[in-house]
């Protein structure tokens, strides 16, 4: 179930959209995306995609939880990768107006159709939305490709750390980027490469 946002949609029909609900397709479409990613280094903390049970309980709580807003892209009709915007819970007054993206991914197979900047564009722009003025993300060090996308969209780290991950008995460093972002102006229409049913 979507609420009514998509981003980009193309002679390729791929797109970004904003879910809301997952149904049992999705969610099946969703885990094969990611155990792909896992597979090709993708992260998630994962090393090996986890048992399905556990990666649909996974997708299906992300769903529920107020302060995360899951982002999927479709590419000719399937669920091919994800992002999610996660803001702080009500109690933290300090970081209302910081979020972080967060499982920014595309499978293998679907890349090199700009999905991934779409999801990270869709979570600054729902990131205005709420007001979010900004975005942190962390990224391991063998991620080139995102990391030079997140720096093309004016990402700037800030920080290293050099025990971020341990891969295959190996230490993988992780850096942490952070962008500044303006809050929609209230009333105001911002040009997007959205497609709204509004």
């Amino acid at each position: 179930m979507l609420d009514g946002v998509e981003m980009n949609k193309n002679k390729s029909n791929s797109f970004v959209q904003h879910i809301l609900a997952l149904s049992v397709s999705e969610v099946a479409d969703l885990c094969d995306a990611t155990e792909s990613a896992i597979l090709d280094g993708g992260g998630f903390g994962w090393l090996m995609p986890p048992p399905r049970n556990v990666l649909e309980r996974y997708w299906r709580g992300v769903i529920v939880v107020p302060e995360r807003d899951l982002f999927v892209a479709r590419f000719n009709g399937r669920i091919v990768g994800s992002a999610q915007l996660v803001i702080a819970p009500g109690n933290n007054e300090a970081q209302k107006q910081i979020a972080s993206i967060t499982t920014n991914f595309v499978a293998p197979w679907a890349r090199g159709h700009g999905l991934a900047r779409q999801l990270t564009l869709a979570c600054e722009l729902r990131a205005k939305h709420r007001a979010i003025k900004i975005i942190n993300l962390d990224v391991r060090e063998t991620q080139e490709a995102a990391i030079q996308m997140y720096e093309r969209l004016g990402y700037e780290r800030w920080g290293t750390n050099p025990n971020y991950a341990v891969v295959n008995g190996k230490k993988i460093a992780g850096y942490y980027y952070t962008k500044k972002v303006e809050s929609l102006k209230k009333g105001g229409n911002q040009k997007h490469d959205f497609i709204s049913s509004d």
